[in-house]
């Protein structure tokens, strides 16, 4: 590695992953591209104002759309452990919409949907959030969208085995 790269491999492995792994495996070879994305995804992980269960929701539903593997595999252990229910991890992971949804987690599928059908969340979908998580909460749900939308196509692109060579959890869709 570089000095660069020695750099910013021990500010990610300092901070709250504790070490270099997943997308930044790959991203490390353009350093600087490395450091900004590593405090942008820092900051909406563990710095959000949305509760976990919610970020890791975010993230699934973002995991699901590109179906990245790794993504999902790592997050899937993060959501239950936020206490994400079960029933919605495993519709999200088959493909379908979650019923009976409470509605924070309504609002953050519906909003999180939209984003990714379209690239545009609706107006509807926008204001649900809005009221219930504020203009800050909604812009972190946009932001995890596109966030882990990037960390999926590296990931999807740099073909990082999943840890203790485990299964893809995830099945393609049609």
């Amino acid at each position: 590695m570089s000095e660069a790269q020695r750099e910013v491999a021990a500010e990610i492995a300092a901070g709250p992953r504790g070490e270099v792994r997943g997308p930044f495996i790959a991203l490390i070879h353009h350093a600087e591209l490395a450091r900004r994305l590593q405090q942008l995804g820092e900051q909406l992980r563990w710095g959000s104002k949305l509760p976990a269960r919610l970020v890791e929701l975010a993230v699934l539903i973002t995991a699901r759309r590109w179906t990245c593997q790794h993504e999902w595999y790592m997050h899937e252990k993060l959501a239950r452990k936020a206490g994400l229910d079960d029933r919605i991890i495993e519709a999200i992971a088959e493909g379908r919409e979650p019923a009976g949804l409470p509605p924070e987690e309504a609002a953050v599928y519906a909003f999180c949907r939209d984003a990714h059908a379209t690239g545009r969340v609706g107006d509807a979908a926008f204001a649900a959030a809005r009221e219930r998580f504020g203009l800050d909460g909604a812009l972190e749900l946009l932001a995890l969208s596109g966030y882990y939308s990037l960390m999926a196509m590296v990931l999807n692109t740099a073909g990082l085995p999943l840890a203790d060579n485990a299964a893809p959890p995830l099945r393609p869709l049609p």
